[in-house]
Parts: C-alpha cells; sequence; structure tokens
C-alpha cells in the first residue's frame, strides 16, 4: 500500500493536468479524437502498450504482469455533454456548448494514473490488467460499450473481472459507494406524436385538441407506476420534454413529447413497456385521435456481481478505513458500464468527490457542476488496490481448484 501511494504521489500532478485538460477541452461522444490522442501520448509516455480501432476512439491498454495469472479491466468513459458551462474556474471549457458536466474527464485522468502505478510494478504483477478507454458513454441507448465489444476490444485479452468507477457527488471525499447488486437503472427513452385535428380556439368542436389528448395520456402514463407496478419495486416514468401549438388562439394537430422510462428488474421494465403502449394508443383512440410512438430500449440495469462488489468494497475499506463505505442507496441513472457486465463478472463503484462546499454542490449533469479534485489520487490508488486485491483473488481461487482436483 505505501508503494501505491508513493507511485500515485509522484505522478499525482500529471493526473491533475490530465483532468484539467480534458475539462477545458471537452468533446461530444463518438468525437473524442483530442481526447484519445491524449490517452495514446500518455500510455506511451508511461511506456504501457495499447491497443486501437474500438468504436472510433476507444482505446484498450495492455499491462503484462512477469508472473502467469488472471486478467483484470478497469473501465474509464471519456465524452462530454452538449451543455454550455457555467462555472467561471480557470479551466473551465473553451468548446461552446460542450461541457465534462458528468465527471468523464476525471474517469479518465484517475485511470491512465492507476496505469501509471499498475505499470510501474508489472513485473510483480500475477497476471494482466487491461486499461478500457470507452468513448460515447452519453449517448442512450447507444453508447460505446457494446461497439467496443463488436469491435474485439476483449478478443485477444478477456477479463475475468471488469470494473468501472464513477466521480459521485454526494459522498463525500474518502468514501466509496459499492453495493453487491442493484446499481444504477436500465435508462429507456420514448418519444410520442399524438396527432388530432386543428382548428380555431373559438370553435373547438370543428377540431380535436391534440393538446387535450396528450393532456389525457401524460396523466394516465403517471398510473403505470402507482397502480401497475409492485409498490416494493422501482420504476419511473418521466415526461420532459413537450412541444406543440402555435398560438393563443389555435388549436395545434400535433403535439410531441420525450421522456424515459426507468427501472431496475428486467419483469419490471417489460411490464411497464408494454403498459405504456397500451395506454398511449387507447387513450388516443378514445378521444378519437392518433399517437405515434418511438420506444428505445436503453442501457440494461447495472448490477453487480456480488464476489466482486465484496471484493471492491474489501480494496476501499482496506485502502480508506472501515468507515470509507457506507451503505447507500442505489440510483435509477442510466450507465453504459452494463453491458460489459452482461458479459463479464464485475462492479460499478461510486468514488466520493463531494466538494469543501457541500450546500453549493450541484449535481451530474449540472452546468455548475464541480468536482473535488483531492479525490483524483484517491481514485487512482482505489483502481490500482482493487485491481491487486483481485488479481491475487483469483489466483487463490486457481490454486484450490487445482488444490481440489
Amino acid at each position: 500500500m505505501n508503494n501505491i501511494k508513493e507511485l500515485i504521489s509522484f505522478i499525482e500532478s500529471d493526473i491533475l493536468n490530465i483532468r484539467r485538460t480534458l475539462h477545458q477541452h471537452p468533446e461530444l461522444s463518438n468525437q473524442e479524437y483530442q481526447t484519445s490522442a491524449l490517452v495514446k501520448e500518455k500510455l506511451t509516455e508511461y511506456g504501457i502498450e495499447f491497443q486501437t480501432g474500438f468504436a472510433n476512439t476507444g482505446v484498450l491498454g495492455i499491462i503484462q504482469g512477469g508472473h502467469p495469472g488472471g486478467t483484470v479491466a478497469l473501465r474509464a468513459d471519456m465524452d462530454a455533454l452538449p451543455i454550455q458551462e457555467a462555472n467561471q474556474h480557470e479551466f473551465a471549457s473553451e468548446n461552446d456548448g460542450k461541457m465534462h458536466a458528468c465527471g468523464h474527464d476525471a474517469h479518465t485522468a484517475m485511470l491512465l494514473g492507476a496505469g501509471y502505478a499498475l505499470q510501474q510494478q508489472k513485473e510483480d504483477l500475477h497476471g494482466t490488467v487491461l486499461l478500457v478507454f470507452q468513448p460515447a458513454e452519453e449517448t442512450s441507448p447507444y453508447g460505446g460499450s457494446q461497439p467496443m465489444l463488436d469491435d474485439g476490444v476483449f478478443d485477444q485479452y478477456t477479463p475475468d473481472v471488469i470494473y468501472g468507477q464513477h466521480v459521485w457527488p454526494s459522498l463525500p471525499v474518502g468514501q466509496v459507494g459499492i453495493r453487491d447488486k442493484e446499481m444504477m437503472g436500465a435508462s429507456d427513452r420514448f418519444k410520442v406524436t399524438v396527432k388530432g385535428k386543428g382548428g380555431h380556439a373559438s370553435m373547438p368542436h370543428d377540431g380535436n385538441d391534440a393538446l387535450i389528448i396528450t393532456n389525457q395520456i401524460i396523466s394516465s402514463l403517471q398510473t403505470i407506476v402507482s397502480r401497475n407496478v409492485n409498490p416494493l419495486d422501482s420504476a419511473v416514468v418521466t415526461i420532459g420534454r413537450i412541444e406543440g401549438g402555435y398560438g393563443y388562439n389555435v388549436i395545434p394537430e400535433q403535439v410531441v413529447f420525450e421522456g424515459t422510462v426507468r427501472t431496475f428488474k428486467l419483469e419490471v421494465k417489460e411490464k411497464v413497456k408494454q403498459r405504456f403502449h397500451r395506454v398511449i394508443q387507447q387513450t388516443a383512440e378514445a378521444f378519437e385521435g392518433e399517437a405515434e410512438v418511438t420506444y428505445y430500449d436503453g442501457y440494461p440495469a447495472t448490477i453487480n456481481t456480488p464476489e466482486w462488489a465484496q471484493t471492491a468494497r474489501k480494496s476501499a475499506q482496506r485502502l480508506l478505513g472501515e468507515e470509507a463505505t457506507p451503505s447507500l442507496d442505489p440510483a435509477l441513472a442510466g450507465e453504459d458500464f452494463s453491458r460489459f457486465l452482461l458479459h463479464y463478472p464485475g462492479a460499478f463503484i461510486w468514488i466520493g468527490t463531494q466538494i469543501e462546499d457541500a450546500d453549493n454542490q450541484k449535481p451530474l449533469h449540472d452546468s455548475g457542476f464541480q468536482l473535488n479534485e483531492k479525490a483524483l489520487p484517491i481514485g487512482s490508488r482505489y483502481l490500482v488496490q482493487v485491481a491487486l486485491d483481485t488479481l491475487q483473488s483469483l489466483a487463490e481461487s486457481k490454486e484450490g481448484d487445482r488444490s481440489a482436483s
């Protein structure tokens, strides 16, 4: 542990500079060209082998230990959001309408720092550590993890376990959020076009008000969660955007609304989806209108593998103390890392990044979002620790299998 701390301390200023450089020059999903170039530049500087050609801008760093063993993958996402930054600090975004409001700049910087420390110890490693730099996490329902898998990111080196880490503004620096199972929700999207018949506001009987139909549909959709989903299960149906109408004296013939469905359990997701379509179509028909529904099945729920979540928790406690892993609830926010967990066991982890002035902490995806940079070296140290502990656990498991046979 002292060796890890020393290695990360040596590279700490580099981790900070990488994060600030990326924050100042954010790139949207599938456009992470400068970000990817910086990752490759740093991997080269640190002497880490890497491969490219995954989901266009994705990069895979490879640290092969001096001894045979298992394979652990550590993933960081790289893309920013289409948000105009409101902060005024010296490294605020210079790219109009683009901002790292979800901390992916920190994720990339922390993983590079961890990669440096692991590379320095590679001759002592029993196994291989993969550094997965993923594009396009913010483009639900498509994402970047599945394209990386489709492009063969793990064809040569197959992970036994994979971990992802995300900054979490509600957790103080020095705390780590880990759950044994449900961590984050499935994130479906929808767009609904409601069609009626236009007319003059003074003669509503000559038209069929699409706004009235939409109002009834939206009100009815809220009954799905309150009356069709078990109260002990989690589900959310949110309408985030409505567009329709021309003026105060015009009955609109069309209204469009968009939103999202969030769930944990697959069976709950399917029930909500089924009821969603039925409620919309039958309500529209009852008002003699029409409704066109486009429903996007987004990221699946992020469900940790209990064994490796427990390993990750022990790593955090070993590094930061027994009180570093508080009990916490899952979040229904979506996460593209979930698709990696469909193929490989592992865990998704929240790293505390709350600013000193906690009362003014802005949430993720806010134009004023900030994170506490004191968490950056902690995040790098933690990634190293969990990788080493997992390789050791894999080695012990293999040795146990040999003894049993």
